[in-house]
């Protein structure tokens, strides 16, 4: 028996993956990764995750509203937002943020963008405070605002920083707010040592593993669909990073994730 991991952070719900989702839960299965977090964008993509969930005994879901659509959203999605979050199997609130990568050049519009980020990203971390869930969260471009947005909520909901690829020091930062960090394949890249540089300072109990699929597949599968099977990938790399055996990995990182998605142990 391989040792076990979890895929915290899969976008199951794509409709990429649907015609053969049950194979793909199997070869997870297979390759040893017994849990699998899949991620909401939306409204709609959340009813999605919560659906697949339902599906499959290892799979739970995470409901939120990305930042990169929230010119979407409805004023307020804190209502529609509890009703699904008060799923047995949903684990988290996300996933969330702030993400200014392709946010709009011109003046006006990008303060809009901004400011519908921050409101959309405290209404969902004020779901997540108010029936004790965590949060998933991404950020591109934008760490301090982010960071400046999470604080005041640092002592009632705790955030992972999904797809982590920042510097140690920014590490540290979110660590000091009680907050986690999560790795995906970009730490097998060629060119992701700025990353494999900052897995090898975190502490071996403050981050966990994801896939991110169908996005950043790991080598060797770079550029092909990504899909939770590949976690086994990415630990093999990370055992490596932090010089530790595949059980010790498995251990720390998904004792992280039962301790930081209590839903996982339901």
């Amino acid at each position: 028996m391989p040792p076990i991991f979890y895929d915290t952070h899969a976008h199951l719900d794509h409709p990429d993956l649907a015609p053969d989702l049950p194979e793909i839960v199997a070869r997870a299965e297979g390759a040893g990764i017994v849990k699998i977090i899949c991620i909401g964008t939306d409204l709609e993509s959340s009813r999605r995750a919560i659906a697949v969930a339902e599906k499959f005994p290892g799979v739970f879901a995470a409901v939120g509203w990305h930042p990169s659509c929230v010119l979407q959203a409805p004023p307020d999605i804190r209502a529609a937002l509890r009703e699904l979050a008060a799923h047995p199997k949903v684990a988290a609130v996300g996933e969330t943020g702030l993400d200014y990568h392709r946010a709009p050049k011109e003046a006006g519009e990008l303060a809009t963008y901004k400011t519908r980020q921050a409101e959309i990203f405290r209404q969902q971390m004020e779901v997540a405070a108010e029936l004790a869930l965590n949060c998933i969260i991404h950020q591109r471009d934008a760490f301090e605002d982010t960071l400046a947005e999470l604080r005041p909520f640092a002592g009632r909901l705790r955030g992972v920083f999904h797809c982590f690829s920042e510097s140690a020091e920014r590490l540290r930062q979110v660590l000091a707010l009680g907050s986690l960090v999560s790795y995906t394949g970009i730490v097998t890249f060629k060119n992701g040592a700025n990353v494999r540089e900052t897995l090898a300072a975190t502490p071996l109990d403050q981050f966990m593993l994801e896939t991110d699929c169908p996005y950043l597949a790991p080598a060797p599968y770079r550029g092909k669909r990504c899909e939770p099977a590949y976690v086994a990938e990415i630990a093999r790399v990370a055992a490596e990073v932090k010089q530790c055996s595949l059980e010790e990995l498995s251990a720390a990182t998904c004792a992280t994730a039962r301790k930081f998605f209590p839903k996982l142990e339901a």
